[in-house]
């Protein structure tokens, strides 16, 4: 009899202890945040344009399926200001490379030319959701600081304000 009560008990831990590597699938909100400056942009920014700064926060919305991420997207809030009045904000957009590094476009908000126009020199826009490999989402949740966010004006349409990722939530 005591060996079928140690037994049980065993098996109430065996039980509960696989309980928790549930393989269904479960939603993930990861948040970054990104201060930007002309100052960042390589090289930096010098002219009129140089006044300006904001921010961005990015939202991945993710699914995951037994630890791995099987579908992403991103939702972007940039609030912008100082920039001279009537800016164009073209496109904007996240790179993979570090501080000081210029990279190709990961992941675009889908902003277009003269949607966003600094009217008084600032201004804000969401885009999104846009949808996003896994793979990617999965290496910026890894390594943000190794990506950054930057918007991009009409004067300077390889980049007019930049910021690193930093992970928040």
């Amino acid at each position: 009899m005591k060996r079928l009560s140690v037994f049980a008990i065993a098996l109430c831990f065996f039980a509960a202890a696989c309980g928790g590597t549930s393989t269904s699938p479960s939603a993930v909100r990861p948040t970054f945040t990104a201060v930007l400056s002309p100052a960042n942009e390589v090289p930096a920014i010098s002219d009129s344009e140089s006044s300006g700064s904001g921010n961005v926060t990015v939202t991945f919305d993710t699914t995951s399926s037994g630890g791995n991420i099987t579908a992403a997207s991103a939702t972007f809030v940039a609030n912008l200001s100082g920039f001279p009045p009537n800016t164009p904000i073209n496109i904007a957009h996240i790179h993979p490379g570090a501080a000081g590094v210029n990279g190709t476009v990961l992941v675009s908000t889908g902003l277009t030319a003269g949607e966003v126009l600094l009217q008084n020199g600032s201004g804000t826009f969401t885009k999104g959701p846009v949808t996003m490999l896994p793979e990617v989402a999965q290496q910026i949740m890894n390594n943000p600081a190794g990506y950054y966010f930057n918007v991009h004006s009409t004067a300077h349409p390889g980049g007019v304000a930049r910021g690193q990722l930093q992970r928040v939530q």
